[in-house]
């Protein structure tokens, strides 16, 4: 099969692969850079860590030793929720580990600040356990992550970014956003997945230019994506595998996507193109219906529930 090509536009003009290497979890000394160099050398050109992943001096490692030219990579990191009070300090440490002097994209990891003088310097919890989010989360105030936003456009005037976007928001969160914002962002970066399509948030950002961008696109480990009669049932028709049948479903969507491996034939065969014909994509769009299942859901405590952050846990 032939490697992926495509690409789509985001709205700064510039272009963002179709698929990318994922980083998470690449956490044994090597992987990240082993799993970098291997990615770009096999053809990727969208490289997605963040700095909560622990992993960026790895990722910089992988991208100097693939021998590609920094200017043919789309990088993208992201801004942790410990750092929204200064962003610009945040991925100036960032630039540093990565050992690059700007990066294509800057993600809001999450829009819930947590607490920078917390019991924690990376997930400050309270007493029951509950992560240690900071702000005033009352009907009519804006919302932390509101301000955190103003602050990342910043960022745009010092030529260390090319662009802006945020991760984890909902429906309700991004019209809060835009009606505040002067920079829309470029990409929302979500959990998506055939038993988790999100199809109301992914027409919502597409019909607002903002390009979603999917991570956990196999689901977990162990998760029963791979092993799902229909989409085996759909992989065996095009001669390829379950995962490559999930990450063909997001770009046909029109979504960028990140399967993250730390090993060299899984990396490579990830980034085998796959077809789907319009009876493949009407079967994978309809799994959620009896099989709706999210695998990332920390806990951010029940102060923000009640403005809509819950929407952000429906399927």
């Amino acid at each position: 099969m032939a490697p992926y090509t495509q690409t789509f536009k985001l709205n700064t003009g510039a272009s963002i692969p179709a698929v990318g290497l994922g980083t998470w979890q690449a956490s044994q000394p090597g992987e990240a850079a082993s799993a970098v160099k291997t990615a770009l050398q096999a053809g990727y050109r969208h490289i997605d860590g963040a700095w909560i992943y622990g992993n960026e001096p790895e990722v910089g490692q992988g991208l100097k030793e693939s021998g590609v030219p920094r200017e043919d990579v789309f990088v993208t990191t992201k801004l942790w929720c410990t750092k929204h009070d200064d962003p610009e300090k945040a991925l100036d440490e960032s630039l540093h580990n990565l050992g690059l002097e700007y990066v294509d994209l800057y993600l809001m990891h999450w829009p819930l600040p947590m607490n920078p003088n917390g019991n924690d310097h990376k997930f400050p919890r309270n007493e029951d356990g509950s992560r240690d989010i900071v702000g005033v989360y009352e009907e009519g105030k804006e919302l932390p992550f509101i301000a955190t936003w103003k602050r990342m456009e910043k960022l745009l005037d010092t030529g260390k970014v090319k662009a802006i976007g945020v991760s984890n928001v909902s429906v309700p969160w991004m019209k809060a956003l835009l009606k505040e914002a002067k920079v829309v962002p470029a990409a929302n970066q979500i959990e998506l997945h055939p038993y988790l399509p999100q199809h109301d948030l992914v027409e919502f950002c597409h019909s607002n230019g903002i390009i979603c961008t999917a991570y956990s696109p196999l689901g977990s480990t162990g998760s029963p994506l791979l092993s799902d009669a229909d989409i085996k049932r759909i992989a065996e028709k095009h001669n390829t595998g379950p995962g490559n049948v999930c990450i063909a479903y997001q770009v046909h969507r029109g979504v960028s996507v990140l399967p993250k491996s730390v090993t060299e034939g899984r990396i490579k065969s990830n980034f085998e193109d796959v077809s789907l014909d319009e009876e493949d994509m009407k079967t994978l769009n309809g799994l959620c219906k009896e099989r709706a299942k999210r695998y990332v859901k920390p806990d951010w405590g029940s102060q923000c529930l009640n403005l809509g952050f819950e929407d952000w846990d429906k399927y």
